[in-house]
């Protein structure tokens, strides 16, 4: 009988909405950062479908976004190392917020639940208010559950994007 732990998962955010002059275009950039996320510490369990995505911001390019589910023994601040890590060999540079970026990976949720010192916090602090994060959440992990709203992912995505009330109009006289 096997009673090892199991590892702590990660939801890792990918988005890119710039060639890679190696990679090629956004989708394959995500492709080749899943394959550069496997290391001999980090096991890929599962990986959403690639959406594109309106940008956030100054950029007028169109993101190409997925999520990526891996286990992995790595403390958070040791994962968001190895993230900035393949961001910089990809070719990440320090730069405007919201601009054009070969590759942003960004940590969404973590099994061990809620974490947050001066350079990371998890849950992603915007998660739930991004349809391009939620949407290939949900495809793959639905039930798992926000740590502090304690909402699933499927009913994060589905608040979002519920139609809101508006005022009901008043006709003139």
């Amino acid at each position: 009988m096997n009673d090892a732990m199991p590892l702590p998962l990660y939801a890792i955010g990918l988005g890119s909405n710039r060639r890679h002059a190696r990679y090629g275009d956004p989708r394959r950039v995500l492709l080749a950062a899943l394959a550069a996320l496997e290391s001999e510490d980090v096991e890929a369990v599962d990986a959403s479908p690639i959406i594109a995505s309106d940008p956030i911001g100054p950029s007028r390019r169109r993101y190409a976004n997925a999520v990526a589910l891996v286990a992995s023994e790595l403390a958070p601040p040791e994962m968001l190392a190895r993230l900035q890590a393949i961001e910089a060999r990809f070719g990440r540079r320090a730069g405007q917020r919201w601009g054009a970026r070969t590759l942003d990976l960004d940590i969404l949720l973590w099994s061990g639940g809620a974490w947050s010192d001066a350079a990371l916090t998890i849950p992603h602090p915007a998660l739930t208010d991004r349809a391009f994060v939620l949407g290939p959440l949900r495809a793959i992990v639905p039930e798992w559950r926000h740590p502090l709203s304690s909402h699933s992912i499927r009913q994060l995505a589905a608040r979002l994007v519920r139609p809101k009330p508006v005022d009901r109009c008043v006709p003139a006289h």
